[in-house]
């Protein structure tokens, strides 16, 4: 009596002991799900420029949510729990939601198990067919945001003068408005009246303000519309080129650049930067998706040159000063005084009017009052011609620089810099020393965000890897979560194919959040396995009886079936709540498409990941270690 009551008090302590380990287990397994989550986004907030900027609110909305709601678990819910409920729950198998999901689970998790080998080598297919499709995949920095508009920046001689240049703009603002889709046109040429502005006579701008799309012809698109315009508004001796207001701002700030990629040339001299930029123009024509190739001219401004005879200057009396005086104010003007009306005040100047100064022989007759020797004109002091410069000399990192500019339509922006970088490279082998070349504008910043995504990306799984370890304390079970990952991440591989969706930044992200949720719900159902085999080695521990492998899928089968409806609740409700952005339209959903759709359709093969896959490669591992050990371990705690 004796040995049998001794006996039943340590099977009580026994199951005082699992039911507290397994607490344990439960909370820090949930406690580091959330933190690998939040882990996995770090490298959003880690990224630089406009993209850091762009996606970093998401990140710390999702943070601080995810906080918020660990609080709410851990705090509030269980005392809602015991105060509303009183410990009358619903058992699994009386939910009728619950019921509904593991009879349609319970087959196919029955088959997979009993035909491991098959499913691995499904998924080992499904994997390596989508091996084509991220090879040939398009790049791009950002996916295009249609602002509803278009800035037209056409650009002409720089010897333009300011009559020809507001002729060519009325006319282009003329044909421009004769298009259906286009509700009104702003034009500008020149710069404005701040010293932030640097553009030249020759550079037109035009803002084009489209109508609703409602209200466009059948059939007609974005890309359509650019072309056509284009081809209405060809005049020659003008270049063309198609941007948008916002996205030409950015890129001006941040890079210099006023169309999508630019060809930096650095050297000590203009005219071989402007011929080197002339090579380049023509190793780039013809490639595909290159539009409106454009090289920066550096040659070919008129400047005015009055040089001043000082022999000649001094027979009459005059002095340098004096002569430059009488130029200045000619040509330039002079502050004579200021004029009060209100509270508002004028400068007033004196010099030539406008047929005066843009005629040569009338500049030559400018009078210049001698003295003695009366009224002479300027021509008798001074030579005075036309000479051809540089209209505006651009200058970067203490050198002369050159641009060749280009955009990209109907082709990723990977591809066509590719192939340009390999025309350049055959046409040139080697540049002359003391010039060298750089790639910018938004390539530019495509190139340093790869950069940096390829140096956190690989530090977050390092921790992530980390967490996973302490989460089971168990080097098994982390390798299992991260080998079968790919499956899970193959369904936003195949999205992005489907949908057209070239990879960016915006793509990173969320298959960076993809990658967390699939972590998070790996942990789950590797907790939920581990509970079952727990509860069979204390099982057969007690009965003395050996574990078979049927015990073990047994025991998986119900870590898995019995849990799917956990599992399908946290993939649904991630799936739901982005249903919103992924069917939005208007301004703002093509950055937020390349978004949601790896997420929400890589969810997809991420619960196929959790439910098969994994459960798979957990009863694969387990059967090796009984055959090779004679049992089995599952570890709660560190040892």
């Amino acid at each position: 009596m004796e040995r049998i009551g001794s006996t039943r008090e340590f099977a009580e302590e026994r199951r005082l002991e699992i039911v507290e380990r397994s607490s344990r287990t439960v909370g820090r397994a949930v406690f580091f799900s959330i933190l690998i989550t939040l882990i996995s986004l770090m490298p959003i907030l880690l990224l630089t420029g406009q993209e850091q900027k762009l996606f970093s609110p998401l990140v710390l909305t999702k943070t601080f949510t995810m906080i918020g709601s660990a609080i709410v678990a851990i705090l509030i819910v269980p005392m809602l729990l015991r105060t509303l409920m009183k410990g009358k729950l619903v058992p699994e198998s009386r939910n009728k939601v619950s019921s509904f999901f593991i009879k349609v689970y319970s087959p196919v998790i029955r088959w997979c198990l009993e035909w491991k080998k098959t499913v691995i080598a499904i998924a080992l297919l499904i994997v390596l067919g989508s091996i084509p499709l991220v090879l040939g995949m398009g790049t791009e920095f950002m996916p295009p945001l249609d602002e509803g508009s278009l800035l037209f920046m056409p650009v002409t001689m720089p010897d333009i003068s300011n009559t020809e240049a507001k002729r060519i703009l009325q006319v282009q603002d003329r044909i421009i408005k004769s298009v259906p889709e286009v509700e009104n046109v702003l034009g500008k040429a020149g710069r404005a009246y701040t010293a932030t502005d640097n553009a030249p006579m020759s550079m037109i701008e035009t803002i084009i303000i489209l109508k609703p799309r409602s209200e466009w012809r059948s059939g007609m698109t974005k890309d359509k519309l650019v072309q056509e315009l284009n081809e209405k508004v060809q005049i020659p001796g003008v270049i063309s080129g198609w941007t948008q207001p916002i996205i030409n701002r950015i890129n001006m700030l941040s890079t210099g650049i006023r169309l999508d990629v630019g060809i930096k040339v650095y050297g000590q001299n203009l005219d071989s930067i402007y011929s080197l930029s002339l090579e380049i123009e023509k190793a780039l024509q013809g490639v595909e998706g290159l539009q409106d190739l454009y090289v920066e001219q550096l040659t070919g401004g008129k400047y005015l040159d009055i040089r001043i005879n000082r022999k000649e200057a001094g027979r009459y009396g005059l002095s340098i000063d004096d002569v430059n005086m009488v130029i200045e104010t000619a040509l330039g003007g002079m502050p004579l005084t200021t004029t009060v009306e209100g509270r508002q005040r004028f400068n007033v100047n004196l010099r030539l009017a406008q047929n005066y100064r843009d005629d040569l022989s009338e500049i030559k007759r400018i009078p210049i009052q001698t003295g003695q020797y009366g009224v002479i004109p300027l021509s008798v002091v001074a030579d005075i011609l036309v000479q051809e410069g540089p209209p505006m000399i651009s200058s970067e990192n203490a050198m002369l620089r050159g641009t060749v500019l280009f955009n990209i339509r109907g082709r990723d922006m990977g591809s066509v810099v590719k192939e340009a970088r390999q025309r350049i490279s055959e046409r040139f082998e080697k540049l002359p020393e003391g010039y060298y070349i750089e790639w910018s504008g938004q390539y530019e910043n495509q190139v340093r965000a790869q950069k940096r995504l390829s140096i956190i990306i690989p530090l977050t799984l390092v921790i992530i890897a980390f967490i996973l370890y302490f989460t089971f304390y168990s080097v098994r079970e982390s390798l299992i979560i991260l080998t079968c990952l790919p499956v899970a991440l193959i369904g936003g591989v195949y999205s992005l194919y489907l949908f057209n969706v070239n990879f960016s930044v915006a793509v990173a992200v969320g298959f960076i959040a993809l990658f967390g949720v699939a972590i998070e719900t790996g942990v789950l159902i590797i907790l939920y396995m581990n509970e079952e085999l727990r509860k069979l080695t204390i099982t057969k521990g007690n009965s003395s009886q050996a574990l078979t492998t049927a015990d073990i899928k047994e025991a998986i089968f119900g870590g898995a079936a019995l849990r799917v409806r956990p599992i399908l609740m946290t993939v649904m409700a991630d799936m739901i709540g982005l249903l919103p952005v992924l069917l939005a339209t208007g301004t703002g959903s093509d950055v937020m498409w390349p978004i949601t759709i790896p997420f929400v359709f890589g969810l997809l093969t991420a619960t196929l990941f959790v439910l098969v896959v994994l459960p798979v490669v957990y009863q694969l591992v387990h059967e090796w270690h009984l055959r090779k050990y004679g049992t089995i371990r599952v570890l709660d705690v560190k040892e």
